[in-house]
């Protein structure tokens, strides 16, 4: 079960005094109901642990766990697995053909969907370069995001689909030609922050629910720019090892991939992370504003200035709103000398990994 940060923008997660059966005696808190939130991918290593954690949140009323017709798993499987579990939740399944177009048989599986989650995509295999990559998993990108755009074009779309920092400037740019809100597309970058806050709280022996560490910038590699400087539990830390641990955030998916011997990658750690950013959306379109904050890779749009950034595509803390859409982003704040260093590395790269996406989507 799931220790509860001072109310870690999962508001109603399982905790101590919520899992029901398991403490006799203790009532459960509830919620009504109401929002549909399709996991697609929903069969694989990401997608499997992500669709249960949101089907253990009393504010959903359906989880659709989508995926091929060939996954290892099948879709009707996990959900069948899933539909077990004593929450609220009603848990379906829908399986598509890849020989066919998405938006072609996805229409009963999206529509009414408030929140659509996607840790689909290839990983990169021996001999793909990236551009291989990204070639690959933008088709499979854009194949869900205009099954999306045509069948739930309110819902907010969180996206897994590496590399998060072209895919989601191209499937963004792509939503813009169809007349949709860019900004009802989001890369989840959440694990970045998760990973900072769980070494912060290490290090330092602060309770990691009294930390919150802004990551900004990308999700991957250099891009990827933790703030220690404004965390307080950060203040008697010396440069040195602030800097050391900036770098193992940047390579903490390549320290899970050694560890598992190259058999596998952070699934779970990213099924909880994208839990997590699934639950700030929910609480946006409660009116739960407090817990509707995180971590996210954006348009920047007419928001520059305000964020402190000249790219079009950037990672800040942002509000989800009512409406399902980010209706606020958050400036960087203040940041110390090796961060502004580290910015300029930061933007040099990823600019050129965002125009990528945009001249892709200009293809279309």
């Amino acid at each position: 079960f799931w220790l509860k940060k001072p109310d870690f923008r999962l508001t109603s997660f399982p905790t101590v005094s919520t899992m029901g059966n398991c403490f006799a005696g203790v009532k459960k808190a509830r919620s009504v109901p109401k929002y549909k939130v399709v996991v697609c991918g929903g069969a694989g290593g990401i997608g499997q642990p992500l669709a249960m954690l949101m089907a253990l949140d009393d504010r959903v009323k359906e989880v659709c766990v989508q995926d091929v017709t060939m996954a290892m798993v099948p879709a009707a499987g996990v959900a069948a697995d899933l539909g077990h579990l004593e929450r609220p939740a009603k848990v379906s399944s829908f399986a598509i053909d890849p020989a066919k177009k998405p938006i072609d048989q996805l229409r009963d599986c999206l529509t009414g969907a408030h929140l659509v989650l996607v840790p689909a995509g290839l990983p990169r295999k021996p001999g793909m370069t990236r551009d291989d990559l990204f070639d690959k998993n933008a088709s499979i990108a854009k194949g869900l995001v205009e099954a999306c755009a045509e069948y739930c074009p309110t819902a907010v779309i969180g996206l897994i689909v590496n590399p998060v920092n072209s895919i989601v400037p191209a499937m963004c740019e792509f939503y813009k030609k169809k007349g949709l809100l860019p900004r009802r597309i989001v890369g989840i970058t959440t694990l970045d922050v998760v990973r900072a806050n769980k070494f912060v709280a290490e290090r330092t022996g602060t309770h990691v629910a009294d930390v919150d560490v802004p990551v900004i910038g990308g999700h991957a590699g250099i891009t990827i720019l933790p703030l220690f400087s404004q965390v307080p539990a950060m203040s008697k830390v010396g440069a040195d090892e602030i800097k050391a641990m900036d770098v193992r955030t940047q390579d903490a998916g390549t320290e899970v991939v050694q560890a598992k011997d190259g058999k596998g990658s952070a699934t779970l750690s990213m099924a909880y992370a994208g839990a997590r950013l699934g639950k700030a959306v929910l609480s946006g379109l409660e009116g739960d504003s407090a817990n509707a904050v995180e971590c996210a890779y954006v348009a920047v749009l007419e928001d520059g200035k305000k964020i402190g950034t000249t790219l079009p595509y950037f990672t800040t803390k942002v509000k989800f709103g009512r409406d399902g859409v980010v209706e606020d982003v958050r400036p960087i704040g203040k940041l110390n000398d090796y961060e502004k260093g580290r910015l300029a590395e930061v933007e040099k790269q990823l600019n050129d990994e965002a125009q990528k996406g945009i001249e892709y989507a200009q293809r279309l």
